[in-house]
């Protein structure tokens, strides 16, 4: 199990454009085989940094993702949102295991 973290920087003043954004990923990533795990929007403190977390069964399954949603429609159309709206100023990709009891 693998998983993704992300962490964005976003225009504060798009917020209503960047939520509307995750709302389109999550189905997405499922769609693919992950489970999402959520967006983090800005509550307390930095009012420009989100955050989203999604889980894929192993790093093979998730590069089989990044292939899969590199040709589909609606993946297309969530980056162009983003790309449209500017309202992503820069993201951070990491992985994470999990340590279980």
């Amino acid at each position: 199990m693998v998983t993704c973290y992300l962490r964005y920087i976003i225009d504060a003043g798009k917020l209503k454009e960047f939520e509307h954004y995750g709302k389109l990923w999550i189905p997405l990533v499922e769609k693919f085989g992950g489970t999402h795990h959520g967006y983090f929007l800005p509550s307390e403190g930095a009012n420009n940094v989100a955050l989203a977390l999604f889980t894929f069964p192993s790093l093979a399954a998730y590069e089989q993702y990044r292939i899969k949603m590199a040709n589909d429609p609606a993946c297309q159309e969530a980056f162009k949102y983003a790309e449209d709206t500017k309202c992503i100023i820069s993201y951070e990709r990491s992985f994470f295991r999990p340590v279980f009891e």
